[in-house]
């Protein structure tokens, strides 16, 4: 015991020469963030990002496909197997710190050359032609932890998991988003599919009333065919309608987790209810609730990791052995105690010198890395800030947007009317009424549009504030 101490004191003298060395100083990187978001009237600290997304979204059928997409969707059941496999990653590296330890047994017959001096010298000393060795033994190796190089490995599987973990939240907002965008999007189909069969009953009596009108005399034959044409161009778009209809419902389903087939809806795009007075917070908040942001400043601090471990690696390695068990030349002797025993102790002390610049250019790859890091992590936020952005602008404009089509639709319904009315006193002619319900027909299925874009772009913004993972 004496010898082993003595040993561990001379490479704590060693140590301490070459602790003078400095170590690598990391700083974390400044970005350029505005006070407040473009597009927004006050500062408000509180954002719509903070809300549940059952608070959020409070349509019973939409919570519903939210929660089996949540539990069911492929993609996030997959990033959630990433994370498993990070976490058991993270258990392993807290254990970096602690020495190798192994057990070994062997058995050995070695039987040299008569002729040979060994074989000789055993024929002479022990009376026999072959030599036997048995030996078992628990070996150990443990490396000190100087500059912190197992640290630093500790802190890269940290940073791994946790990008995972980043990586699902991510996941999930997008998830969340892509469900409410396609149940938003099969509603406007319900709507654009409403108008269109409204508009082929309108386009039927149009055309009852012009063929009458042509078997009294009163119009051309041209006006029920252009009557027909009407009708069946209607006819034309519901059929699309229900195809586009059917394809949405399919992806819905797939989105879920499930196989495609019909989806419930209770309710009309009119009737759905998501918050209106959107408060968009600050700017340096978003940042740190953006799960994809947070995920790439988790990849800077690994490369900062790495860096550490890379220089690291270019100083003194302490490195300590020992082993020690039972050892015998005759089996049946083999376990006797204490005259088997050995045991032994090594220490040594490793300064890399000339590695053909294999160091060098690891520590200067991870450095190089790990600045292309910061820019990836500034791109994001400034990425981050251009959606919500992006989202604020188009929500205001799409207000505007909404209220000039409801006037438009209400204004193109009296012309029909109104046209209807003259057409029947025989004060306008067929192409008018035509016209007329063409108009009406696209100014509706516009506004449905426009309104579907508005709940879009509600959506766009919850997720790009970094809501949706709560």
């Amino acid at each position: 015991m004496k010898r082993v101490k003595n040993i561990i004191i001379a490479f704590g003298i060693a140590i301490g020469s070459v602790s003078c060395v400095p170590k690598l100083a990391l700083s974390e990187p400044e970005v350029d963030l505005p006070e407040t978001f473009k597009y927004t009237a006050t500062a408000d600290t509180a954002s719509v990002a903070n809300l549940e997304w059952k608070q959020f979204f409070s349509d019973p059928m939409l919570q519903t496909l939210i929660e089996k997409g949540i539990k069911n969707n492929y993609d996030l059941q997959i990033a959630l197997k990433q994370v498993a496999s990070s976490q058991e990653k993270l258990k392993q590296a807290k254990y970096l710190q602690y020495p190798d330890v192994g057990f070994g047994v062997t058995a050995q017959i070695s039987k040299p050359s008569k002729n040979s001096m060994n074989g000789q010298s055993l024929n002479l000393f022990l009376g026999k032609s072959y030599v036997e060795d048995y030996n078992a033994a628990f070996n150990l190796s443990w490396e000190a932890d100087i500059w912190g190089k197992i640290k630093n490995q500790q802190e890269v599987s940290k940073m791994q998991y946790l990008q995972t973990y980043e990586a699902t939240k991510a996941i999930q907002t997008q998830v969340v988003a892509a469900i409410a965008q396609g149940y938003y999007n099969l509603l406007m189909l319900d709507k654009q599919l409403q108008i269109a069969n409204s508009n082929l009953e309108l386009s039927t009596n149009t055309l009852s009333l012009t063929e009458k009108l042509w078997k009294s005399g009163d119009t051309t034959s041209l006006g029920v065919q252009q009557a027909t044409a009407q009708k069946q161009s209607t006819e034309l778009l519901i059929t699309q309608l229900e195809q586009n209809i059917s394809i949405q419902e399919n992806a819905l389903s797939i989105l879920v987790g499930e196989n495609p087939g019909k989806i419930s809806r209770t309710i009309e795009m009119s009737e759905t209810s998501l918050p209106q007075d959107i408060s968009a917070g600050l700017p340096a908040a978003m940042v740190s609730r953006r799960p994809d942001v947070r995920q790439q400043e988790l990849v800077l601090l690994e490369s900062n990791s790495v860096v550490g471990v890379a220089q690291a690696n270019m100083y003194p390695s302490l490195k300590i052995t020992a082993n020690g068990g039972v050892n015998s030349f005759k089996i049946d002797n083999w376990f006797q105690i204490p005259a088997s025993l050995f045991g032994s102790v090594l220490g040594g002390l490793t300064q890399p010198i000339f590695q053909k610049r294999q160091l060098k250019t690891d520590l200067n790859v991870a450095k190089i890395q790990r600045e292309k890091n910061v820019l990836a992590f500034r791109q994001s936020v400034l990425n981050a800030v251009g959606e919500v952005s992006d989202a604020l602008v188009s929500n205001e404009s799409l207000k505007v947007q909404e209220q000039k089509a409801t006037e438009q639709v209400a204004t193109l319904k009296n012309g029909i009317k109104s046209a209807e009315m003259l057409y029947k006193g025989g004060m306008a002619n067929y192409l008018e009424v035509i016209t007329a319900q063409g108009n009406s027909l696209q100014a509706e299925l516009n506004l449905a549009s426009v309104k579907r874009q508005r709940l879009s772009s509600i959506v766009d913004l919850y997720r790009a504030l970094g809501g949706g993972w709560k």
